[in-house]
């Protein structure tokens, strides 16, 4: 237990700690002043030195909230924060992964009906096409 304590008094531990509430302040004032749909699209990092540092999730979003940033600033001062200025920087996030293909497959009852089908028209791009698709059927 002693050690556990002793690691919880490290100096880069209480630094990260004192880092991590000064950002979760300057979001929640972020979410309290930007409109919602800005709010979704970015976040606050910090306020230092009368600045209020966010992040955009794109250059659409960054140049919006350059819009309205006198109007921000209205906001911000009427909460009792003292900034001067809003720094927008863009942060793009890593895109999703892609989501595996998903193979359909025809039923085996289709794929008799495409086969007949396919024998009528036999001899024809269409026929050759539908006999490959029957082909694929369960």
């Amino acid at each position: 237990m002693l050690r556990f304590n002793a690691l919880l008094n490290n100096p880069g531990l209480t630094a990260l700690d004192a880092h991590a509430k000064e950002a979760q302040a300057a979001q929640k004032i972020w979410v309290e002043i930007a409109p919602d749909n800005l709010a979704q699209l970015s976040h606050a990092a910090s306020i230092k030195n009368q600045q209020f540092t966010i992040f955009a999730n794109n250059n659409a979003v960054a140049a919006k909230i350059k819009l309205f940033m006198p109007s921000l600033l209205i906001k911000l001062e009427k909460l009792g924060c003292e900034v001067t200025s809003i720094r927008v920087k863009v942060q793009v996030k890593s895109s999703p992964q892609a989501k595996p293909k998903v193979i359909k497959k025809i039923s085996s009852k289709a794929g008799l009906n495409l086969q007949l089908l396919a024998k009528k028209l036999a001899g024809s791009p269409l026929g050759d096409a539908l006999s490959k698709l029957a082909n694929k059927a369960d």
